[in-house]
């Protein structure tokens, strides 16, 4: 009896920290795969480095990004971090 009430405590963090920790971060990767996965072409993203542009072509794990008139430059999927709104200039 006295072994289980000296692991108690440490059974009791474990789960605090998956609460507060892992649920959370769980929760969030299945967000982020989610909207990597709705994105399509004409849609205006983020990436991760802070480069704005509109996805212009898409294939399994790279995304092409038109920067600017004439500026294309190719990005891994994972490299995009956002979806903008619509009226996001």
């Amino acid at each position: 009896m006295s072994t289980v009430m000296q692991f108690l405590p440490m059974i009791a963090i474990f789960v605090i920290f998956y609460f507060v920790l892992i649920g959370p971060e769980r929760k969030n990767r299945k967000k982020r795969e989610a909207m990597l996965e709705a994105m399509k072409k004409g849609d205006k993203v983020m990436t991760s480095g802070g480069m704005y542009g509109t996805i212009v072509a898409m294939q399994d794990k790279v995304v092409t990004l038109q920067l600017d008139e004439g500026v294309r430059v190719r990005f891994s999927r994972q490299a995009i971090q956002e979806v903008l709104p619509d009226d996001a200039g």
